[in-house]
């Protein structure tokens, strides 16, 4: 783990760091000692379940699968690699071959897991799609990643096949009961399946990951990774579970699809490199139920999204129903948490929870690991180790600390994708000098902290203000009446946008007029008279991305609509 010139980015844990700097290292000593030295090979299956496979842990849980009526079934390391080479040898039997894309449909569980490792090891690149992906969505990401092979579950394929999708797969796989001409997936991983395998000898550089996303136009993007990805993840993984991927028996789960880059590395990937025992399962969202999941299965560490988080924060006292929950840590990102739930985690569970930020192009850039850098409620965090981050200006030349601009990564940055799939000239345009753009934009202050203020465009313009929905959301998000909020920018007259907020209400019955005008002057108060919302709806959901965040782009065109009626 260590070397003499500093802290190797494939391993970071407690010990190491109390090895070098003593029992309280700064975070100046961590970034100034830490590097992710270059390998010419890499494989993402081999580095992580058949590493284990092969050593002192094979007979440990690699994998538990809960299925919706909480029936478990367990995986050890051995088994999943085991499974995983029957599963490459029928793929590469039936024509796959290296640089070759195989599409997969499912929600967390053995396919998911099995379809990841067997393309990694021959090779291959596999394109996950969003089970909450409907029919236009399945077509266009079948049809533009050109996949032949697909993975998936009867009840999702069937969802979509009712829509007679135009497409030229050659082999449907499925699990759940198959139609004519479709392949189980259960008979390719029996055990009449040939249990060695020729692991294709993968460079680091090779492409491997697929990640269809949804940008502030067009329809989702293929974003394209490499093998070596998942080292940039592993030292910012570590610190936003507080140090503790070293030590043994930890246990991760998500709530996030393991479709999205959250749930691949946050969880899965990461978990398995690390040794530790990963579960799979979600239902339908409830308060409750994910509180029992963790109690019921010794969740340590989990990535939960903030708008799940605002939800589960409604319980003020989750331990008096809950007493067994063994959560250690919670990461946290995609959108800004308010500081009412940092201080919530840590009154009603006992533990930190620690944000970060990046994109699925490149992530991981900046967060937090309260072990280690005091959290600033409200801040993003400073840099993770690896990650070179500035704030920009329109001319790509770095702003002074305090002033809003671009946030923007460096072109070498661990865990920068390759490029747009068929989209070269999508690839360059977030190019800028030696730098990455972001398309978010924030300040950093003189301490180092990172402070979101929104995209270019979710930022509200009014009356000569660019204000970010984030710290109103934040602030709408502390009264107690209000379990969770978004904030847009509607077109006005006189100053060119107002703020309009969407409130979701922890009582639904308390919602009035006297309660909106409550809400207008908490924020004021909170934090100025122009960024109080002028306009608040009362809401029963909210439309959701679908990686679990709030559509505010969903919302803008919701509120035109009524507009457009209206004129």
């Amino acid at each position: 783990m260590l070397r003499k010139k500093g802290l190797l980015g494939d391993q970071l844990n407690d010990n190491d760091l109390h090895a070098v700097f003593g029992n309280r290292p700064s975070y100046d000593q961590i970034v100034s000692s830490f590097q992710i030295p270059s390998v010419d090979y890499y494989n993402m299956a081999t580095a992580t379940v058949d590493r284990h496979a092969s050593g002192e842990k094979s007979n440990k849980t690699a994998l538990i699968c809960v299925d919706d009526q909480k029936n478990t079934r367990s995986y050890s390391y051995e088994e999943l690699s085991i499974l995983s080479n029957r599963f490459s040898n029928f793929l590469r039997n039936n024509g796959v071959k290296k640089g070759d894309v195989i599409a997969l449909f499912a929600q967390q569980g053995l396919e998911c897991a099995i379809a990841h490792l067997s393309a990694y090891k021959l090779g291959a690149i596999v394109a996950p799609l969003s089970y909450l992906y409907g029919p236009a969505a399945v077509e266009h990401v079948l049809n533009d990643c050109g996949a032949k092979w697909i993975v998936t579950q009867r009840y999702l394929w069937d969802r979509v096949q009712d829509a007679k999708l135009v497409l030229d797969i050659d082999f449907v796989i499925v699990s759940g009961g198959t139609h004519e001409g479709e392949i189980d997936f259960n008979a390719t991983i029996d055990q009449t399946g040939d249990n060695d395998l020729k692991i294709e000898n993968t460079l680091s550089d090779d492409p491997a990951l697929l990640l269809y996303t949804s940008g502030s136009t067009g329809l989702p993007k293929g974003i394209l990774h490499k093998q070596a990805l998942l080292r940039g993840y592993l030292a910012s993984v570590s610190l936003f579970y507080e140090l503790d991927m070293g030590k043994e028996d930890q246990i991760l789960w998500t709530l996030s699809d393991w479709s999205w880059v959250a749930g691949i590395f946050n969880v899965m990937l990461t978990g398995w490199y690390f040794g530790q025992t990963v579960v799979a399962g979600s239902q339908q969202f409830s308060v409750e139920w994910v509180f029992e999941f963790l109690e019921l299965h010794k969740i340590t560490h989990c990535f939960l999204t903030p708008t799940a988080l605002k939800r589960l924060a409604t319980i003020e006292e989750p331990k008096k129903n809950w007493p067994d929950i063994k959560l250690k840590a919670i990461g946290t990102g995609g959108e800004p948490l308010p500081g009412s739930v940092l201080t919530w985690s840590k009154k009603a569970l006992g533990i930190p929870i620690n944000e970060f930020y990046g994109l699925t192009e490149v992530n991981h850039l900046v967060g937090n690991c309260e072990k280690l850098w005091p959290i600033k409620p409200g801040s993003m965090g400073k840099a993770y180790p690896g990650h070179d981050i500035v704030i920009i200006d329109e001319n790509g030349d770095q702003v002074p600390a305090g002033t809003v601009g671009e946030i923007a990564a460096s072109d070498k940055d661990p865990t920068l994708f390759i490029g747009y799939w068929n989209n070269p000239n999508k690839t360059n345009e977030i190019r800028i000098g030696n730098r990455i753009r972001t398309g978010d934009f924030g300040y950093q202050d003189d301490d180092g902290y990172f402070w979101y203020k929104g995209r270019e465009d979710d930022l509200i313009k009014s009356a000569g203000y660019r204000i970010g929905p984030a710290e109103i959301e934040d602030a709408l998000v502390s009264h107690i009446a209000v379990a969770e909020a978004a904030v847009i920018g509607v077109d006005d007259e006189e100053r060119g946008q107002v703020i309009k907020a969407f409130v979701f209400l922890t009582k639904r019955e308390d919602a009035s007029d006297q309660l909106v005008e409550e809400l207008k002057q908490h924020v004021k108060h909170s934090l100025a008279f122009f960024k109080y919302p002028r306009i608040i709806d009362f809401v029963d959901e909210f439309p959701l991305t679908s990686t679990g965040k709030i559509n505010r782009k969903e919302l803008r065109l919701r509120e035109k609509r009524v507009r457009n009626r209206e004129i």
